[in-house]
């Protein structure tokens, strides 16, 4: 029997439920790329709130492109179940935010007239880094998207259109990805989009609109066949949709809304004028030390975050990454504790009830890591630091992209295979973060960096 409004009285009284009429909530949010990620997040957050007391803030959510999202959930009228699973009995509750799902490739029609509607005030987003369809340099690929069509900048300046013709007044844009400064990258992407298509609407868009930067922190598995077996056990319904994912959760987000916004700040999130030693801790700490497991644990042939966590040499380089090397080139903001954040993710790390598959974590690397590792080494270069852990976790992944570990899931495994072809070993540092490399603009290796980063690919190197 499926999870639906027609047999939410048969879950257990053990989980935790909305109490506000879904029905009588008018969507006032959009959501792009609607995926695990944000029914553990963001949904989470917008439910919070209006089982607080806040109203009119359901959201439709939108895929670009594959169905799956739009299958799992329309069938149950949008409901799901989120999960927190620790060392102690796992928590369970049921989301009401979402009412329903949008496969936007096939029904624009449905996803213009929730984006014109006056009802909708914010528009969030995660479609991943490479959904923004960025050059290296951070600059918006025109070309891409005029290829892909269908992308975020098609169906957003169609919204606009509307909206300015009707008087409808602006939108609060606001990406919930990984991408550095994002409401900035975001605001310059849309921006250049408009200004190639139709530069008055861009001038209304600059005008009208916010993008303000985000900071979104929660460890969310890809769910497996065995995950959906036990919620359905547990709940005595199957859920198509559920989540698994860690205790904490932290949304960060800039004070800058164009218009209304759901009181989030009641429920645990932090509005706050700067977003920006949130967000470079985050991707620093958190996500580079992701990645450098991923890399070094799939070299290892460990398949979860918690087997890497735990392997005497991965675990201890991994928490030097994150100490003396990350940390070490931030700048944090008053009361900002690096040492308690680096000790809080020790401990996600080791949750060993969340299998947290390192092959996740470790798809399309070209696009996390010049965020993750490259801007960290760039900025203790400027201090006079060298970051060996980082160099290491950098040799894994260059070696992974080789094909090591099996086929590369990355949008540039095209390049990278070809510049292993040119460069081989001797060559694929400069040919990757040398001055003209695929990755260059970032950081500017030093010779002493370069020394280290080929003596690391050579102790890994299988071949």
């Amino acid at each position: 029997m499926r999870l639906s409004a027609a047999t939410i009285d048969r879950l257990p009284a053990s989980v935790a439920r909305f109490d506000y009429d879904r029905m009588a909530q008018r969507i006032g949010i959009v959501h792009l790329g609607i995926g695990a990620f944000t029914r553990a997040h963001q949904a989470v957050f917008t439910d919070r709130a209006m089982a607080a007391g806040d109203r009119d803030w359901g959201i439709v959510g939108a895929s670009l492109s594959s169905p799956a999202a739009r299958d799992m959930l329309n069938p149950q009228d949008g409901l799901f179940t989120v999960t927190e699973t620790a060392t102690d009995a796992p928590q369970t509750r049921l989301i009401g935010s979402v009412r329903d799902v949008i496969v936007a490739s096939t029904t624009n029609d449905d996803l213009h007239r929730t984006l014109v509607s006056p009802d909708t005030a914010i528009v969030t987003m995660t479609v991943t880094e490479k959904g923004y369809h960025r050059r290296p340099d951070g600059s918006l690929d025109l070309a891409a998207v005029e290829r892909a069509g269908g992308t975020l900048y098609n169906h957003l300046a169609l919204a606009f259109a509307g909206r300015r013709d009707a008087g409808t007044g602006g939108l609060t844009l606001l990406s919930c990805d990984n991408v550095a400064d994002n409401g900035r990258a975001l605001a310059a992407s849309l921006g250049a989009w408009l200004d190639h298509i139709d530069p008055t609407l861009g001038s209304w868009f600059a005008s009208e609109c916010t993008c303000p930067s985000t900071m979104v922190d929660r460890i969310v598995p890809a769910v497996t066949l065995t995950d959906l077996d036990t919620v359905e056990a547990r709940l005595g319904v199957r859920d198509e949709a559920a989540v698994l994912t860690e205790p904490f959760a932290q949304w960060v987000i800039e004070d800058d809304f164009a218009g209304r916004r759901p009181r989030w700040d009641a429920v645990g999130a932090q509005i706050v004028a700067n977003v920006a030693p949130y967000e470079t801790a985050k991707l620093r700490m958190l996500n580079g030390a992701h990645s450098a497991l991923a890399y070094l644990g799939l070299h290892r042939g460990l398949a979860y975050v918690h087997e890497a966590i735990s392997d005497p040499v991965i675990g201890p380089t991994v928490e030097r990454l994150m100490r003396d090397e990350a940390a070490a080139g931030l700048d944090p903001a008053p009361g900002q504790d690096l040492t308690a954040y680096a000790d809080a993710l020790l401990a996600r790390f080791a949750n060993s009830t969340l299998r947290h598959a390192l092959r996740q974590i470790g798809s399309d690397g070209s696009q996390k890591i010049p965020q993750r590792w490259l801007a960290s080494l760039e900025a203790n270069r400027l201090r006079g630091r060298t970051c060996p852990e980082t160099l290491s976790a950098l040799a894994a992944w260059m070696l992974h992209v080789r094909g090591d570990g099996g086929p590369v899931d990355d949008p540039r495994a095209a390049g990278l295979a070809a510049a292993w072809d040119l460069a081989g070993r001797d060559g694929i540092v400069d040919a990757i973060v040398g001055e003209r490399g695929l990755l260059a603009g970032v950081w500017r290796p030093r010779v002493q960096d370069n020394v280290i980063l080929a003596e690391r690919m050579a102790t890994f190197d299988r071949r």
